[in-house]
């Protein structure tokens, strides 16, 4: 039977039926106003923890001799990742503090212990106070220090229910997607359900090494030293012992290194390059693309052999045109957790920029909502262009959003003069070249258009400072113009190379002003 203390923002999970235990927890949480919930058992505590909302800390108490204390505690993890759990066990149960920290216990507290003691403990891994609530709910799944599973769509839902099933096999997967749609999240949400979620997760990009490179990255080598000594290096698939490797952009794996994993996955062992030592691989291999696996395969850039060992299990990631319902959750979980990372304030969205975010296509998907979001963290969306072209029910493209008003909830139609406003994926490249410029002229106005000195101190070269001037159309304002001396020359004739006319940009000014 579960009992509640007091309505609190701080709720604590505890499963334990010893007097011993409860006595001095009941005293802490009276006097921290912590809500404390008592349930029996493990498998009780399951039932709360997957029905009920999530506790800030669970605190598991091993009865003598318990043998599925730890069973219960893998499944925790799978259910939530973020949740801090605490053991507390007897002396002579001690030798399975390694394996309960392995399985994702934060803390592992042997009896007899202080009330004190626990107190603290208890604080060290409860959540802070202002973190975003959102964190706990079911929409919202932390499975990294900084890296979050949203599925408030019944197609995200879907995933997740896929992915845990998935969990419980060990057999090859392979992930499909769009760039940025969040392949490697479902791979590591996939990873913390399992059993292997207390070893290592490791991502390895096929597309970023060249070939020799990426069989020294995932096979290791010996190599020799100046010293005529053999230093073995040690790749991937041993430093990932008993955990999980996912393999980005497979189909960008060249040919021999795929032929080899074909035997890894054929023999479970490999031998590392130029040696014969034979390695023994323990090991769940993941692999991901964003590309055309039917079209890699035709081209044979990706082997046939290879795709069917991978493809026994099939996830496909959706992009986030297909889970727009989700929007406004991700749009203030991104500002919540930006706006902390970069420790300013979050914003609030307007009613025009929700209702033009809900009609952008994101081909850039979560990683083009993210920057998004930062844009909006720094400068605001009270002046934001939105003007995307997309695809509408007919398959012709269409504006969707224009200018987004100050006040009013409408979308505006594009203007009558056809002019196309900026769209969303250009928007952190406008603010980027705009904070650049008002870099520069403010570098310039510091040093009286000394350009020498500007460079130095923008910590750019001379040559590069000139360029960007003449980028940005910049043109030195006449009182800084007439300090400048006798001895300054411009582009020669002021002629470009076709013949016309180029604006007045200074190029070398020999007096004292540049040196």
């Amino acid at each position: 039977m579960a009992e509640n203390l007091v309505e609190t923002s701080v709720r604590l999970l505890v499963v334990s039926r010893e007097p011993t235990v409860l006595r001095p927890l009941w005293a802490i949480g009276e006097a921290n106003s912590w809500g404390l919930e008592i349930v029996g058992g493990g498998w009780e505590a399951l039932e709360r923890v997957q029905s009920g909302i999530t506790p800030n800390l669970l605190l598991l108490d091993l009865p003598r001799g318990e043998v599925d204390g730890l069973h219960i505690l893998r499944w925790l993890r799978r259910l939530r990742p973020a949740l801090p759990i605490i053991l507390l066990s007897y002396p002579e149960d001690a030798g399975r503090k390694k394996e309960a920290l392995r399985l994702g216990a934060q803390d592992f507290l042997i009896r007899p212990f202080q009330e004190k003691q626990l107190e603290l403990i208890i604080k060290r891994h409860l959540a802070p106070l202002d973190d975003d609530p959102e964190i706990f709910s079911d929409d919202i799944q932390q499975i990294g220090d900084d890296k979050f599973f949203v599925c408030a769509s019944p197609i995200m839902r879907k995933l997740r229910t896929q992915a845990e099933l998935l969990a419980q096999t060990d057999a090859p997967l392979l992930i499909l997607g769009e760039v940025g749609s969040g392949k490697a999240t479902v791979a590591r949400l996939i990873h913390n359900s399992s059993v292997r979620s207390g070893f290592k997760f490791m991502r390895v990009n096929c597309a970023a090494l060249p070939g020799d490179l990426l069989k020294a990255e995932l096979f290791g080598a010996d190599r020799a030293s100046s010293s005529g000594s053999v230093r073995t290096k040690l790749g991937a698939f041993e430093l990932c012992e008993k955990g999980t490797i996912l393999l980005e952009e497979v189909t960008e794996m060249p040919a021999d290194v795929q032929a080899k994993l074909c035997q890894v996955l054929q023999n479970k062992q490999f031998l590392r390059p130029n040696t014969d030592t034979a390695v023994n691989v323990e090991v769940r291999i993941m692999a991901a693309t964003s590309g055309n696996v039917e079209q890699a395969l035709s081209e044979r850039r990706l082997r046939e052999d290879l795709y069917y060992r991978l493809s026994a299990f099939t996830v496909q990631v959706p992009p986030l045109r297909q889970r727009r319902e989700e929007l406004p959750l991700l749009l203030h979980h991104f500002m919540h957790h930006l706006a902390k990372h970069y420790g300013l304030p979050p914003r609030t969205f307007s009613a025009a920029t929700l209702d033009a975010c809900g009609s952008y296509s994101w081909p850039g998907n979560l990683r083009e909502l993210g920057d998004f979001v930062k844009r909006c963290l720094v400068m605001g969306d009270k002046d934001l262009d939105f003007g995307e072209l997309v695809p509408n029910a007919n398959g012709k493209a269409e504006h969707v959003a224009s200018r987004a008003p100050e006040r009013s909830g409408a979308v505006p139609a594009p203007s009558e003069s056809g002019e196309r406003p900026v769209g969303l994926k250009s928007l952190v490249q406008s603010v980027k070249l705009e904070a650049e410029k008002n870099a520069i002229t403010g570098a310039l106005e510091k040093t009286g258009w000394n350009r020498k000195a500007a460079a130095r101190l923008l910590k750019v070269s001379y040559r590069t400072l000139l360029y960007k001037i003449e980028q940005y159309h910049m043109v030195c304002p006449e009182n800084h113009t007439s300090r400048l001396g006798n001895g300054f020359t411009g582009m020669g004739n002021g002629l470009k190379g076709n013949g016309q006319r180029t604006s007045f940009y200074p190029v070398e000014a020999r007096g004292k002003n540049d040196h």
